[in-house]
């Protein structure tokens, strides 16, 4: 009897680990869909929908999309479905606001903290980064390299809660550089200012890496909300 129990206790676990392994296949999976516009905001998706594409039970659909809702990527509303969630100019707003608030800190500490030399001299060839404007598939690289490269910066700052946010940040800034590929608007490459922050860090001057930081998230964000006004004057 001792040994049935321990035998069905296995075959629960293992089911659960199973089954949490596929949850976190389905968010992620659902999470890159809708950041690479897969999924355009205000879609409206059903679980059978979704399981029938994820390949998937409906329970570890219903688990992605609680987390994608906590990602502020998809809305729940109760007896209608799911919805891809829109980026409004007032949101667009916060997400720079809150890009500057702990992307500045992170950057500040950073220059401070910094004594990874593998990972510095990744984010400088990260920052060297570039793409063409006549190659989508460029562009999207270009779009994970800038992903990896602020997300390093705060892994810099050895600072867990601000690796988090940033990572945060970035599922939202992905979403507005991949939605820019179907206005086939790619912006300016970055590197100059990029390397300036890499600068600043690299020769520990945390006030200078902080502006570098500052002007560069407020350049991007002027960029665009001008884009996003002509484009709806266009429309």
């Amino acid at each position: 009897m001792v040994e049935k129990a321990v035998t069905r206790k296995r075959t629960r676990a293992t089911h659960v680990g199973v089954s949490d392994k596929l949850s976190v296949k389905v968010y992620k999976a659902m999470k890159r869909d809708i950041i690479r516009g897969v999924h355009p905001a205000g879609e409206a998706l059903t679980e059978k929908e979704l399981a029938r594409k994820y390949k998937a039970s409906r329970t570890p659909v219903r688990e992605g999309a609680l987390r994608l809702q906590e990602d502020r990527l998809l809305r729940i509303v109760p007896h209608r479905g799911y919805f891809v969630s829109q980026i409004t100019l007032q949101e667009l707003t916060d997400i720079y606001e809150y890009r500057a608030a702990v992307e500045c800190a992170a950057a500040e500490l950073a220059a401070r903290r910094a004594t990874d030399p593998e990972l510095l001299q990744q984010l400088l060839e990260l920052a060297e980064t570039s793409y063409r404007t006549d190659s989508i598939e460029s562009y999207m690289q270009f779009i994970e390299a800038d992903t990896a490269f602020h997300v390093g910066i705060a892994r810099l700052s050895r600072n867990q809660m601000l690796i988090r946010a940033v990572n945060e940040a970035r599922c939202q800034m992905e979403r507005i550089m991949y939605a820019a590929i179907d206005i086939h608007y790619f912006g300016e490459v970055p590197t100059r200012e990029h390397r300036a922050i890499m600068k600043a860090i690299v020769e520990h001057n945390p006030d200078e890496a902080r502006r570098r930081m500052y002007d560069h998230i407020i350049q991007s964000k002027g960029k665009v909300l001008r884009l996003t006004v002509s484009s709806a004057v266009g429309s």
